[in-house]
């Protein structure tokens, strides 16, 4: 036989392309789509491994140790709160009078020059003094600090403190007819005493003895 006969016989036995198995698109859909676990699978894989005891141990020991961590955060949060708190209430006690003391030093810078101008000219101590007395007023009024009624009131223990009594035929009993330093109130509440002095009535004169109770006597 020929070369090119066997060539030509060759070629007649090759399988053409043509002659290949071929899938549907049906076919080829379904191979595409994913199998889905069966229930038994899937059962198989929500099961939880059973841990060993060395790993629930070591389980155990890291909630341990992040319980611990956390504590010791929550431990310093709370000592720094606590410092913050105690540097503001000794803040707060050291610098309460910082507003009233701001407004004190111009009425003392005013008695200064008042004192200081007094050699050359005593009337201007007079207008001074005087100054600084509405100044005082002024302040006190603005803080809400405002006298306490004393003289020729009835004695109050609540308002009032008796440094005396003086007998007085003019007055009712326990009524204040000096004022030895003044009273105030802030706001509605005692901030000092009225420090007064009282009436009492006259003890009875001797020469004064009903008739009927010096015959009684005699």
């Amino acid at each position: 036989m020929s070369k090119k006969k066997k060539a030509e016989k060759k070629l007649k036995e090759e399988p053409k392309a043509d002659d290949e198995e071929t899938l549907t698109p049906e076919e080829t859909a379904e191979a595409e789509i994913p199998k889905e676990p069966s229930p038994e699978e899937t059962a198989e894989a929500e099961i939880p491994k059973e841990l060993s005891p060395e790993e629930r141990l070591e389980e155990k020991e890291l909630e341990i140790a992040e319980l611990k961590n956390e504590m010791l955060r929550l431990r310093a949060d709370t000592e720094n709160i606590r410092r913050r708190l105690n540097k503001e209430k000794l803040d707060s006690i050291q610098y309460s009078n910082e507003k009233l003391i701001k407004e004190v030093i111009p009425i003392f810078d005013n008695l200064e020059r008042a004192l200081a101008a007094a050699d050359a000219n005593p009337d201007s101590l007079k207008q001074g003094v005087e100054m600084i007395s509405k100044q005082f007023l002024a302040l006190l009024q603005k803080e809400k600090v405002k006298p306490i009624p004393a003289l020729g009131e009835k004695f109050d223990p609540n308002i009032h403190e008796v440094l005396s009594q003086i007998e007085s035929d003019e007055h009712e009993e326990n009524t204040v007819i000096e004022e030895y330093s003044r009273g105030y109130f802030l706001n509605d509440r005692v901030l000092i005493p009225a420090r007064v002095v009282t009436s009492k009535k006259p003890a009875p004169h001797p020469d004064d003895e009903p008739k009927e109770e010096a015959e009684a006597t005699a």
